[in-house]
């Protein structure tokens, strides 16, 4: 067998990178922060790491639903294909839908379909919509997949901005005509990952106008959309003639602990759920019927979510006293179960932050505490909840320690 792969290296589509494929020796940050805390612990062995960049859950499903898990799969029935999923998981999902987030009038045979998780759907939208030269609006900072595909699509992405100052909300009144002509999907996220941001429902209404007036197809990805901290939960579609212009999707993965067991559901428009069906249809198989059943368990159980978003409220509440103890300007988000601060501008007569990643870098080198920093709209770090701990007293000392190394330098704003 020949070990010259020359004649593969110049095979790869221009979308990957061509011929240059693989030779990128830039370094990216989530591959910076694993380099960063190995190092980090090589240094200092006897010094634990708190790692607050994870952005999974910490802990195993419910135990009901593993049982679920556990007899599904001994029975014969569910050994094979599920295709475009079973009717028990998309009964359960618009029960789900009608009971926690009050969206009324969902037919399980037209408006929802089971995905292998929310990214998966996320990547088949625009092969839905997307011809060569259209638009996909995505929020940045953010979660790209959409606009990966969109670009492997020969599509092109135009991101829109999450300030501070505009609530981390996006400017739809920004967006140049000559934009919203050629834009075929608009993507949002809320809560929002990273900055912990909550849609309004006068932001949705006008985001709905704002479809109809520009024929625009609207994706709400609705990861975190259980795990809310201001009271009565918000589905895009529950605004009048959501149902006209989008879908959502609604992932099992953080409001259930389920992230590996990769289940999720797309809902809305019945035309966009046909498309996604069709696409899937030419994508996977379906996902394991007894993982499926495990989840109709989970979407018949949201008293489960609400366990989970006690501990992380407990936890966040914590750490945003903590930060603030020593000059940060940290507040609840409004859901997730990430804080998102800006970065210190430096040490008082010592070391300077240019950027998120600098501090990032800082914290996991110096003080064995790990961040996501993110420098897409101004210089800013992730604090996430899922850190690991076995209870409320084990996490008290974990924030109690990090509060520690957080006050042994002075930090300049």
């Amino acid at each position: 067998m020949s070990g010259n792969n020359d004649f593969i290296q110049q095979l790869f589509a221009e979308r990957l990178g061509g011929n240059s494929f693989g030779k990128d020796t830039k370094i990216y940050k989530f591959e910076k922060i694993k380099r960063a805390k190995r190092a980090a612990m090589e240094a200092n062995p006897s010094k634990e790491l708190f790692d607050l960049g994870v952005g999974e859950p910490d802990e195993m499903a419910f135990p009901g639903v593993i049982k679920t898990l556990q007899l599904e799969a001994e029975k014969a029935e569910n050994r094979g294909y599920t295709d475009n999923g079973i009717q028990e998981f998309k009964d359960a999902a618009v029960k789900y839908m009608d009971e926690v987030f009050g969206v009324k009038g969902l037919d399980p045979d037209k408006h929802v379909n089971h995905t292998i998780g929310s990214k998966p759907g996320l990547a088949m939208i625009p092969s839905i919509f997307i011809n060569p030269g259209d638009i996909t609006l995505m929020t940045v900072p953010g979660y790209p997949v959409m606009g990966t595909h969109t670009q492997y699509l020969g599509g092109e992405v135009v991101n829109l901005p999450l300030t501070k100052d505009n609530k981390f909300l996006p400017d739809l009144k920004s967006i140049k005509p000559d934009i919203a002509k050629k834009t075929k999907l608009l993507y949002l996220n809320y809560p929002n990952n990273p900055t912990g941001a909550n849609a309004t429902l006068d932001f949705y209404k006008e985001v709905v106008e704002f479809a109809k007036k520009h024929d625009i197809v609207v994706v709400q990805d609705a990861a975190y959309a259980a795990l809310n901290y201001e009271g009565k939960l918000l589905s895009f579609l529950s605004v009048p003639g959501a149902m006209d212009v989008g879908v959502e999707l609604h992932s099992l993965s953080k409001s259930y602990n389920m992230t590996g067991w990769r289940i999720a559901f797309v809902v809305g428009n019945e035309l966009i759920v046909k498309g996604v069906s069709h696409v899937k249809d030419n994508t996977d198989s379906g996902q394991f019927a007894a993982i499926q059943k495990a989840g109709v368990h989970a979407l018949e159980h949201p008293d489960i979510t609400e366990k989970i978003l006690e501990k992380y409220r407990r936890r966040l509440s914590a750490l945003v006293e903590a930060l603030n103890s020593v000059g940060f300007q940290a507040t609840m988000p409004g859901g997730s179960f990430f804080l998102y601060v800006e970065a210190p501008k430096g040490i008082k007569n010592s070391t300077r932050f240019e950027t998120g990643e600098e501090f990032s870098q800082y914290l996991i080198k110096e003080m064995m505490i790990s961040t996501v920093p993110w420098d897409d709209v101004g210089n800013f770090t992730r604090f996430s909840a899922t850190f690991a701990a076995n209870g409320p007293e084990e996490e008290k000392r974990i924030i109690n320690e990090i509060k520690n190394r957080l006050s042994s330098v002075e930090f300049e704003f």
